[in-house]
């Protein structure tokens, strides 16, 4: 997720408001066991966490909740030894506009935000005059999560010179997507086309590329597969919650349909060849001036005004009408007060099949989706995949297919029926995963002794039906007992051992009065530079209900010490030194690629993307972005020649010193002795 430097709305605490206040986990019900063994943090937040524990409770070196008995265990496998380590030497933090890369690696921008690729191809202008319509078949704006699909793929292929690469576009620069900035009528409206293009900016752009002989990438222009999905284009509405009547609108009165996908931060590639883009800040786009707003809305801090006022644009068209989700009518298949409801899903789009229409797998719960992360799936076994729901205090949930996979036959329709579970992360090191299940006989207890009580900010009066608590699934983890989370983002599965990793960005309230505090697995108070979590699934079973965890690593400057039983397993150092971890993925040896979203104050200065070596915990600085950005998505090849890299949110005139805006735009990085990159 973006931190938005561009845009002082999501600068706004109450843009993005701290929407849980269940109070599910508190400090003195962990402290007594976090004494036995623990990973910690030492370093520059040892005094937060000595002055809030007492020096004797510390024990001198504060141990950690983390398992090394558990990491020899996990990673002691027979492994083939060095496949995932580190071949290249670190580079320095940089506050310069423009990538940085090891010696001997080249980095070349690639699709920026405006390339032509669909219709009429229309050029991109740099004065900011494109319409409407010409963003409609442009790459859309602040590229994110991305997947390479091989161009043979579908026939079992796997094509490192040819495919279709898929990304997420999370919002928009309003200041540089028009020629002055975003406008208003006297009258209080906006201009229909300057909102049609900021709709139209949103989405996910599919985009053909091959590779010519001399190495070089280029767009297939032309491409029937060159396709761009948008904040307004037609959506099915698929799994528990299609036809729900809480998703009735105008639009679809009988809740089968919706239109558009929007704050598409990261994705997953599905086992059968599909891409699902998360929705992640949606609540922002859509307002309710109403004095009462229902619990979908108030779990989410829907407001009452809108992030973008799309839904004041000076046209009666309900396509932009629809971002005002009060009441207006007698009922609600005569207005949008259930539009909201049918954003906060994971969007299944078939980039092979550009007259497909997406679809919201509903089954994967509705919140603030980061991405998807799928287990390698495995032939007549469920389907097994996680998310993180990017908000601080929330939490990590696991989605469990009720069909068997088989690879001949496998696809959507897997996502469609299955058990939603939410994590609880025990003070011993073990965890369990909590159905959100009326079936579930302790959730329906809990659900039962909560009716008639306030469950944070929302006086409970109960489910009406399991769509109804897939509606409404941030309060279901609530009532369920969660562990609330440092702002659980991207989640990776380590192809070799199964292990499970989260990045955890940051959480500066953590343990500030009048909020949650300290617990387990998020152990530090006032935390601005977040950590990495993971675990092992019981019996190495990703449908498992238990699990054991550990802190791969605390994210801070140069010196913190990540401890596991009294000894440091990592101290950063200046070749690794980094703050609030975002991004993250495995590439196909097994190397773990940490992305980063925060501060760029000193000792970070810009955004940086590091790799780690999972068994070692050896981590490098491999790339540093542009100034005022976030470096965000990463992918390669299948032969690992090739990687792309998303940078979002640049400032200055990055990458052509020659435009006067900033352009979003994919990064290719090659080796120049033609190796695998890393």
């Amino acid at each position: 997720m973006a931190k938005h430097d561009l845009d002082p709305k999501y600068l706004d605490p109450d843009y993005e408001p701290v929407v849980n206040h269940s109070g599910n986990t508190t400090f003195t019900s962990v402290l007594a066991s976090r004494l036995k063994r623990r990973t910690v943090m030492k370093g520059t937040v040892g005094a937060a966490l000595t002055s809030l524990m007492g020096a004797a409770a510390i024990d001198g070196n504060f141990k950690g909740n983390g398992h090394a008995r558990g990491h020899d265990k996990i990673h002691g496998n027979g492994l083939a030894k060095g496949h995932t380590k580190l071949g290249f030497k670190a580079v320095a933090v940089s506050d310069a506009n423009r990538v940085v890369v090891p010696e001997g690696y080249t980095a070349k921008p690639f699709v920026p935000w405006g390339t032509p690729l669909t219709g009429d191809y229309p050029d991109y202008r740099p004065d900011g005059t494109n319409t409407g319509a010409d963003q409609e078949n442009q790459v859309g704006m602040h590229h994110d999560g991305m997947h390479f699909f091989p161009i043979d793929q579908k026939a079992g292929g796997s094509s490192s010179t040819e495919g279709l690469l898929v990304m997420n576009h999370e919002y928009i620069n309003q200041s540089a997507l028009h020629p002055s900035g975003a406008t208003t009528n006297g009258d209080g409206t906006r201009p229909v086309d300057e909102v049609r293009k900021e709709v139209a900016a949103h989405g996910v752009s599919v985009i053909h590329i091959k590779q010519s002989t001399d190495g070089a990438w280029a767009v297939v222009h032309g491409s029937p597969f060159n396709r761009r999905v948008t904040g307004g284009t037609p959506m099915d509405v698929r799994g528990p919650l299609r036809g729900y009547d809480k998703l009735a609108t105008k639009y679809s009165p009988t809740a089968t349909e919706t239109r558009g996908t929007l704050n598409n931060c990261s994705m997953g590639p599905t086992p059968w060849g599909t891409y699902l883009a998360a929705e992640e800040n949606w609540h922002g786009y859509f307002a309710n001036s109403d004095a009462i707003r229902p619990r979908e809305q108030v779990r989410h801090g829907v407001g009452s005004a809108s992030r973008y006022d799309w839904e004041l644009a000076d046209s009666a068209e309900d396509q932009y009408l629809r971002f005002d989700v009060s009441v207006k009518e007698a009922s609600a298949d005569l207005d949008y007060r259930n539009e909201a409801n049918t954003y906060g899903f994971m969007v299944e789009i078939d980039p092979f099949t550009p007259e497909s229409k997406p679809q919201k797998r509903t089954a994967l719960g509705r919140f603030g989706h980061e991405g998807v992360i799928f287990a390698p799936a495995k032939e007549g076994e469920p389907v097994v995949c996680y998310s993180g729901d990017d908000s601080r205090f929330e939490y990590i949930y696991k989605f469990v297919s009720a069909q068997p996979y088989y690879a001949a036959t496998a696809g959507g329709y897997l996502l469609d029926e299955g058990t939603l579970y939410v994590a609880r992360f025990n003070e011993d090191g073990t965890g369990d995963w909590l159905p959100l299940s009326l079936d579930d006989e302790n959730f329906a207890s809990r659900v039962a002794n909560a009716v008639g009580t306030n469950v944070g900010d929302i006086a409970f009066d109960g489910f009406e039906s399991q769509q109804d608590v897939l509606l409404n699934t941030r309060l279901a983890a609530d009532i369920a007992g969660a562990t609330t989370m440092d702002r659980p983002e991207w989640g990776a599965v380590d192809p070799r051992t199964g292990e499970v990793y989260f990045t955890l960005t940051n959480n500066s309230n953590r343990g500030k009065d009048g909020y949650d505090d300290v617990n387990a697995a998020n152990p530090v108070v006032e935390n601005r530079t977040g950590h990495i979590i993971r675990w092992m699934e019981a019996g190495n079973d990703h449908a498992a209900t238990a699990f054991e965890w550990d802190i791969f690593v605390f994210a801070g400057e140069q010196g913190t010490e990540t401890v596991v039983d009294g000894e440091a397993v990592v101290t950063l150092d200046d070749s690794n030194h980094f703050n609030s971890p975002d991004g993250l993925w495995f590439d196909y040896n097994g190397r773990l690629w940490i992305q980063t979203d925060g501060s760029s104050s000193a000792p970070y200065l810009n955004n940086m993307m590091l790799a780690a070596d999972p068994r070692t915990r050896d981590i490098r600085r491999f790339f540093v972005g542009p100034v005022g950005c976030e470096v965000t998505g990463v992918v390669t090849t299948p032969d690992g020649k090739t990687m792309f890299v998303n940078i979002q949110h640049p400032k200055g005139n990055w990458p052509n010193v020659d435009e006067p805006r900033p352009r979003d735009a994919t990064v290719i990085v090659t080796r120049d002795d033609n190796r695998v990159v890393g």
